[in-house]
């Protein structure tokens, strides 16, 4: 469907097919590239739609209409309508100077069409934080420490680009589906930060309960006033109350009330952070996002990661130490869980031995080389940290990419690990010393997953290009930049994650097309299509005699696949998480399949029979990434926790 963008349109719904609207005449196409398929908002200002861009292979976009309501007559309609054009113009501004934040999206385009202004921004998947929690209620301690761990640090990005956002609301942070990061939206009413600006009283802006006194009654706004509306939101997720019952004209914030009502409770420094945050006078607020996070890192370290007690296994208990190494001119510090003294397991069965901390924010993934020597990890944090898994000491972490670190990969002699990135490149990594080898440069987009062919000759990585693409390793190495040897593209949406087959003969790709591509490398073909999932693939895994292809989906279900030509419909699937499925892998026997999910759980199924063996738990937040080593006696799992767990069989 596109959607006809002339406001005045009565029936703006067209076929894809056409060029322009079958009732009014307009063209459909913004620029000859943007279509609109159907509007997802619509604020005081104007409408926002849904979109595509044609000329970036259908790649999905926002577009924002500026159609502002103006009320009155005369010259006071006219001074409303040349302020929503000065906020509209200024948002358009305000993204252009920010957008290079990762959590903050990227201004497209801003044009004028038809005597209607345009912007066009980078389209976030996800659900905001108001969406959240409606769905499952009142948010933990820890889930609220995880979101100002990572919003406080955008707060210090556009702090210190001079720009107030002036509405930060749970409706206006996004959570994006594909790694969980938040995001910050919604600049339409930023402010541009400057000593005449400051002592200037200015228009009366912001959402009522979350904005402060100052921007309410005279229109001036600092930094402090967005810590202001960032603390009222956590107040809001920690209770599940609005703002407006949380506060007493007579005896000022009741939140602590709320809780105790509903039988909770929470740190005290922690408690008196948000309190310091919300406060009415400015000059007694936090003055910054780093004096907050300065704050939030001197609180003890259990009231992050609490002790608990995983079901049905439970873990160890572990005391945290630190550790300092040094790696080239890094200084590195990671805390290790040690494995506590065991002198005879009470059961046979899985035990997490070691949680290992260090990365600072989610971790996506985990690879264990063919030795079990050594671990590597990806993350957020744009890093790649490599430990020995025996000890849990961090070896040394690799700097270079400049955006999150979404897949590793570990080469069969364990000499190299792989890392691909939001910044659109893969990297080659000596893991003995963490020099950089090479740089694969070549996809247009974000790249999700990396995988090494076990003769160790191909490596495949798949992007949001929409394209599987496959490099020569050895001579990757040789080069300091090397490109593709061969593209497979046309039959896929964006891919999410890529499996190479124990032969080397075939690849699996998965992606948000909800369908997976088995493609033959003689001659880059697909070679099979499965279409069963009703959302997005998250992952694929071939097992070790190459004959079943498992795949997890957004749509909480694993689904087995058998890898005869042909073969079109699952085997089996496997229903028992709660959330969706962000990571598969077969046991080296290729008899149990593990698998990490957005419910925080792992689960072991019987491949054969595809029963539930049972659920290792423990994770404060979603499994992003599961790992298995050679001799299938250690599990590790990687979560937006920001941990690292390690879990062996006790026979």
């Amino acid at each position: 469907m596109t959607f006809c963008l002339n406001p005045s349109c009565s029936h703006p719904k067209n076929p894809e097919s056409v060029s322009h609207c079958q009732k009014c005449g307009s063209a459909l196409l913004l620029r000859n590239r943007y279509r609109a398929l159907t509007p997802i908002g619509q604020g005081g200002f104007g409408i926002t739609y849904l979109a595509v861009d044609e000329d970036r292979l259908g790649t999905r976009c926002v577009i924002k209409q500026f159609v502002p309501k103006i009320e009155g007559s005369g010259s006071r309609q006219q001074a409303s309508l040349e302020k929503a054009i000065q906020l509209f113009n200024q948002e358009a501004l305000r993204l252009c100077e920010l957008g290079e934040h990762r959590q903050i999206p990227t201004l497209l385009a801003f044009f004028e069409q038809d005597k209607r202004l345009y912007l066009v921004q980078e389209f976030i998947d996800g659900q905001n934080l108001w969406q959240e929690l409606d769905e499952q209620g009142a948010f933990s301690e820890q889930q609220v420490r995880q979101v100002l761990t990572q919003m406080l640090p955008v707060l210090k990005f556009i702090h210190g680009h001079r720009v107030i956002h002036r509405d930060i609301t749970p409706a206006n942070i996004l959570r994006r589906h594909r790694d969980g990061q938040l995001m910050l939206i919604d600049f339409g009413v930023a402010k541009l930060l400057t000593r005449t600006s400051m002592a200037q009283t200015g228009t009366k802006i912001g959402t009522h309960g979350y904005a402060p006194l100052e921007q309410m009654r005279s229109g001036k706004a600092y930094p402090a006033s967005d810590i202001y509306s960032l603390g009222v939101t956590c107040l809001h997720l920690l209770t599940n109350v609005k703002p407006e019952h949380l506060y007493d004209p007579l005896t000022g914030w009741t939140w602590r009330e709320h809780l105790f009502n509903q039988g909770k409770a929470i740190n005290d420094q922690f408690g008196q952070i948000l309190d310091k945050m919300v406060q009415d006078m400015v000059r007694e607020r936090y003055q910054s996002a780093e004096e907050v996070l300065n704050e939030l890192n001197e609180l003890p370290a259990t009231s992050v990661l609490p002790s608990s007690t995983p079901a049905p296994i439970p873990a160890q208990p572990a005391t945290a130490s630190a550790s300092v190494k040094k790696s080239g001119e890094n200084l590195i510090q990671a805390t290790v869980n040690p494995p506590a003294a065991v002198s005879k397991p009470r059961s046979r069965g899985w035990r997490c031995v070691q949680t290992l901390q260090g990365h600072s924010s989610w971790v996506t993934s985990v690879a264990i080389g063919l030795n079990s020597h050594i671990l590597a990890s990806g993350s957020l944090d744009d890093t790649i940290k490599i430990w020995n898994l025996h000890t849990g000491e961090l070896l040394r972490t690799l700097f270079g990419h400049l955006n999150a670190v979404n897949s590793v990969a570990i080469s069969p002699n364990g000499q190299i690990v792989a890392s691909c990135s939001d910044d659109g490149n893969i990297k080659l990594w000596e893991i003995s010393t963490g020099h950089l080898l090479s740089t694969l440069v070549g996809h247009l987009r974000d790249i999700n997953s990396v995988a090494i062919s076990s003769d160790g000759q191909i490596l495949a990585s798949g992007s949001e290009d929409r394209t599987v693409k496959l490099w020569q390793l050895v001579e990757a190495v040789e080069q300091q930049q090397s490109y593709p040897a061969r593209n497979l593209s046309g039959r896929s949406g964006m891919v999410k994650s890529v499996a190479i087959s124990p032969d080397g003969h075939f690849i699996a790709s998965g992606g948000l097309d909800n369908n997976i591509h088995i493609w033959n490398l003689a001659n880059g073909e697909v070679f099979n299509t499965l279409s069963s999932h009703f959302n997005s693939v998250n992952s694929v895994a071939i097992s070790p005699d190459g004959k079943i292809l498992a795949s997890g989906s957004k749509d909480q279900t694993i689904k087995l696949w058998s890898m005869a030509a042909g073969a079109t419909a699952p085997l089996r699937t496997l229903s028992g998480h709660a959330g969706m499925v962000n990571s598969v892998v077969f046991s080296p026997q290729g008899s149990t399949l593990i698998t990490g999910s957005s419910d925080k759980t792992i689960k072991l199924w019987h491949v054969a029979t595809g029963k539930l063996l049972g659920t290792l738990s423990g994770h404060l937040g979603a499994v992003n990434a599961v790992a298995i080593s050679s001799d299938g006696k250690t599990i590790i799992s990687g979560s937006w926790d920001k941990t690292i767990k390690i879990w062996r069989w006790f026979p």
